[in-house]
């Protein structure tokens, strides 16, 4: 008697679980996504990073460990259920564009609080569970994950992915994970990126033919108070979501969902660096928009937000502006004044002065104040950028130190983010971006992040820095600061992604 009740608990609990789900019939998944709400500590927790960045090997041979795009995951805000196994056994998940693996907390995790914390998957209780053992480490911004390969059958709405290979985590290395609402990711990139070489979900779904169509879509309800977060389509795109026709842009590289960009727009006035073009992922993994520190210094600046002064960056201006300015006005190339200058030691053109740094610096008698080189030529190469477009503006030299100096104090705070007064919101410009030569605004609602903390609203700028090295750099990501004002199409089968504005 005991083991018929058992049995039909568990048929039941099929039942309780697939119609918890919004399904068509038309060859479509949908899944609801549910909104995490941003506080500061999660806020601390966003970070960008490059890999080149972390281990200095710029000259790798494979994608993955030539361009890898690491981000810490708690900074993102929806997050939707799968089940694995049969039974299946629930999971909040992020669906993630940004990377290719699943993975959630496993019943053999003993050592990690937030292990406990979160529903665990246990593949004694799944009559489909296959064992592989091998174990894996997912690296992210700010620690990694660990854990062994598993099969078993994974379920998205009604469609039932078979033998699919996934992380059971056993050691979680961030301690804020314990105040995450959802247990793990499911990565929707390419499998270029998987980790361990394990094919992907969403690759899955395409060699099973649990979708009418290769291309998934995604909504994020702009509106914060509605309960409803959002949406992600599988097989398809709901017409309600969105105004208009969608714009695409082809995929530009493999890996991750990667397009061109062109010119970001403050208002209506360029800030020049990506007019020839920049690369920009698409990113549903995060909630911000990241970017090049130099641009990002403009936008703060217009929009009034407040990061770290920099003394670095005013040393070199105040060092160094003069002869960065003269060595501009006589013709020099942009990309080797810091080489001439003998703060950078690469030379990125080739303007017919014979001569290197050293000379230069011993010439000059000039020497670096600070033990950081690489800081020191990030600075002044970002302040040759400044001022080369300031000069195309015909300003005097006073007026563009003034400016120079302004703008280091605006430069992002690498590990926080730049605050704005809420009461100036509705001043604030529109910051655009081009897209297929298309541009799309962001209103200051959509690019403003409104806390409540201790009664009190913050307001905080969705931008933040991420300074990757050429010739992979500049390089854009955009998250949900973004996607919330765009209904985006990630369509597989053409290699491009669409926007249009969301309803």
């Amino acid at each position: 008697m005991g083991i018929k009740i058992l049995i039909l608990a568990f048929l039941m609990w099929d039942v309780a679980y697939a119609s918890g789900f919004n399904v068509s019939a038309d060859g479509t998944v949908r899944v609801g996504l549910k909104r995490r709400t941003l506080d500061l500590n999660s806020l601390k927790d966003a970070r960008f990073y490059n890999s080149n960045q972390l281990d200095g090997n710029i000259n790798s041979g494979s994608l993955n460990e030539q361009f890898v795009y690491l981000k810490d995951y708690l900074d993102v805000q929806y997050y939707g259920e799968i089940g694995i196994g049969t039974p299946p056994q629930r999971f909040s998940v992020v669906f993630d564009t940004g990377s290719s693996n699943l993975w959630v907390p496993s019943s053999k995790c003993f050592f990690s609080i937030s292990c406990h914390l979160h529903s665990r998957y246990r593949s004694r209780l799944s009559r489909t569970y296959t064992k592989i053992g091998k174990s894996c480490k997912i690296p992210y911004g700010s620690g990694s994950l660990s854990g062994f390969f598993s099969q078993d059958h994974v379920r998205i709405g009604d469609a039932v992915i078979e033998d699919q290979v996934f992380t059971e985590m056993t050691w979680e290395g961030l301690f804020s994970f314990l105040l995450a609402r959802y247990d793990g990711i499911l990565g929707l990139g390419f499998q270029d990126i998987a980790i361990g070489g394990v094919t992907s979900v969403w690759y899955n779904m395409l060699l099973q033919e649990t979708v009418a169509q290769p291309l998934f879509s995604f909504w994020l309800n702009p509106n914060p108070k509605s309960s409803i977060g959002g949406e992600i389509l599988f097989g398809g795109l709901d017409w309600t979501h969105f105004k208009g026709e969608h714009t695409f842009a082809p995929v530009a590289r493999n890996g991750y969902w990667q397009i061109q960009v062109g010119d970001i727009l403050i208002g209506n006035k360029t800030t020049g660096l990506c007019k020839d073009g920049c690369a920009a992922i698409v990113d549903t993994g995060t909630s911000f928009l990241a970017g090049p520190t130099t641009i990002l210094a403009q936008i703060n600046h217009a929009i009034g937000a407040d990061g770290i002064v920099s003394w670095e960056c005013k040393h070199v201006v105040s060092k160094y502006g003069d002869l960065i300015w003269e060595l501009i006005i006589l013709g020099f190339q942009p990309d080797s004044v810091c080489y001439r200058i003998g703060l950078c030691f690469y030379n990125q053109s080739d303007d017919g002065v014979s001569g290197g740094p050293e000379m230069v610096r011993k010439s000059l008698k000039l020497k670096s104040s600070s033990g950081d080189e690489r800081a020191l030529c990030t600075f002044c190469e970002m302040t040759v950028f400044w001022i080369k477009v300031e000069l195309r503006k015909q300003k005097t030299k006073d007026k563009v130190f003034s400016y120079v100096d302004e703008l280091c104090e605006k430069l992002p705070n690498p590990r926080g983010k730049s605050f704005i007064n809420c009461d100036d919101v509705f001043k604030l410009p529109h910051i655009s971006v081009t897209i297929a030569n298309k541009t799309f605004p962001l209103a200051p609602r959509e690019y403003v992040i409104r806390i409540q903390e201790n009664r009190t609203t913050l307001c905080v700028s969705a931008f933040a820095p991420l300074d990757v090295p050429r010739p992979q750099g500049p390089l854009w990501v955009l998250g949900g600061a973004f996607l919330r004002a765009y209904h985006t199409v990630f369509d597989f089968g053409k290699m491009q992604i669409g926007f249009a504005q969301t309803a």
